[in-house]
């Protein structure tokens, strides 16, 4: 039986591999929300998190552009008064907006036949309709992630754009590397997804992870 574990989980279990979150807290109640963001610099994004919380967006169990500790407090009620009781919510994340143009995905998969798989394409909103992914066997090197990126077709996207800077190729493919070397030491990884992957400054920051497994997982 495979097991997802909640985003915040996902995200603890992943940052020490070298994958990049934003700073944020997970409250259980809005006077923590409201004590959590008073020394964070808003706009702020909430969010339900849970064992089980799935298509959040679809949902609306996300809040973006809170401008202040009182409406992060609001949202953090709301969200919290929308969980259902099979989402086994743990509380509500809270953290800084980002901005970006670029938006990739990123994740590990099993396949039945070749084993954990590393994926890297387009992400946003173009990503369904142009299908531009790039799938290698684990582990991969640099190297490999490299010729990952130059293997898309969106390619010229990693160059200045639109009065962004050039993507950071290094920290990049630091990104995939750490996915790699995620699924050789998590036991029982059935996935990893990175979605969005989104590129802030140059440098790629994941906005969700999700963590599916076989079995809980014990921290």
């Amino acid at each position: 039986m495979t097991y997802t574990l909640s985003e915040s989980d996902s995200k603890a279990i992943l940052a020490p591999f070298g994958v990049t979150f934003l700073p944020e807290i997970l409250v259980a109640s809005p006077e923590e929300a409201r004590s959590g963001v008073s020394t964070m610099s808003g706009p702020f994004a909430a969010k339900l998190c849970g064992d089980h919380v799935a298509h959040k967006s679809e949902r609306g169990l996300v809040r973006l552009g809170l401008i202040d500790a009182d409406a992060v407090a609001s949202a953090t009620v709301d969200l919290l008064a929308a969980a259902r009781p099979e989402d086994e919510a743990t509380g509500v994340l809270i953290a800084p907006m980002a901005s970006g143009l670029r938006e990739f995905i990123a994740g590990v998969s099993l396949d039945p036949v070749f084993g954990l798989t590393i994926a890297f394409g387009l992400g946003g909103v173009l990503a369904e309709a142009l299908a531009d992914v790039s799938i290698r066997l684990a582990p991969i090197a640099q190297s490999d992630a490299f010729d990952m990126f130059d293997s898309l077709r969106t390619s010229s996207l990693f160059d200045e754009f639109r009065g962004e800077p050039a993507i950071d190729r290094n920290a990049l493919a630091d990104v995939l590397m750490g996915l790699s070397n995620a699924a050789a030491s998590i036991d029982g990884l059935v996935s990893i997804d990175l979605n969005p992957l989104m590129i802030c400054d140059g440098v790629p920051i994941a906005l969700d992870a999700l963590v599916e497994l076989e079995g809980r997982y014990e921290f």
